[in-house]
């Protein structure tokens, strides 16, 4: 698919508030959120449903249900639960695993807008994180596609002893305030001066930049996040974040 080019207008803004940035600070700070965000899709969800067809790891009955039942009362829990069904598994395997499972899905539906974007921070000394509510390890190989490390995407995780996944959380669970805290930790404190997300979930963090946020969206009338994806919308426009729909 085709997406949608940022106006002149976004771009303008970007680049004036960056210039400004710079002046002061040779080494701000930028976060985006993952899925939705990055690109037109959900590697997280993406990633378990290549481990349920590949039965990569023992899961319930309906295991795909069972995830969704469990959001729907506790999102958090859910979230821990998808890194947890990863316990006793080596890092290294479950890395193979996600890149894998991109693969199998190629073309990735990166928005070219925001590879740019990326590629224009990262040109100018910007340290750019992705904070994602999907388990880190299924994001890490599309950040990579965009010219980041593994370390700096910031998701849902848990502990490694000796390369071997643990089913103890390991950190903040990387969803709505959250996705604040776990970058303050990373970053000492330090804000980020731009933030980009698509959904309700994003909220908090487009709060947090201190200069510039920016609201996405591509979801169909008919897909199950455009309802959030809409009030995040909304919001940008009541708080005078930038707003750019791709489709």
């Amino acid at each position: 698919m085709k997406y949608k080019d940022y106006s002149p207008d976004i771009w303008k803004r970007i680049h004036t508030t960056l210039d400004k940035v710079l002046k002061e600070d040779s080494q701000p700070v930028a976060a985006f959120d993952a899925d939705g965000t990055l690109w037109d899709t959900d590697l997280g969800e993406t990633f378990f449903h290549y481990q349920i067809d590949n039965k990569l790891v023992p899961l319930p009955a309906n295991a795909w249900e069972h995830y969704e039942s469990m959001k729907a009362v506790e999102p958090t829990k859910a979230y821990l639960w998808l890194a947890q069904i990863c316990q006793n598994v080596e890092l290294k395997t479950v890395h193979e695993w996600a890149k894998n499972a991109i693969k199998a899905s190629a073309p990735l539906p990166i928005f070219s807008e925001q590879k740019k974007l990326i590629d224009l921070f990262l040109s100018k000394g910007v340290k750019v994180y992705v904070i994602t509510a999907s388990v880190k390890w299924a994001v890490e190989p599309g950040a990579a596609m965009l010219g980041l490390q593994y370390d700096d995407v910031l998701g849902v995780e848990t502990i490694q002893t000796n390369g071997v996944i643990s089913d103890s959380q390991k950190g903040i669970i990387t969803y709505k305030q959250g996705k604040v805290d776990a970058l303050l930790a990373h970053t000492g404190g330090k804000r980020p001066f731009f933030a980009s997300g698509n959904t309700m979930g994003d909220y908090q963090l487009l709060q947090s930049a201190t200069e510039l946020s920016l609201a996405v969206s591509a979801a169909s009338r008919d897909d199950k996040l455009f309802k959030t994806e809409s009030e995040l919308a909304q919001n940008a426009q009541n708080f005078g974040w930038l707003s750019h729909r791709f489709i």
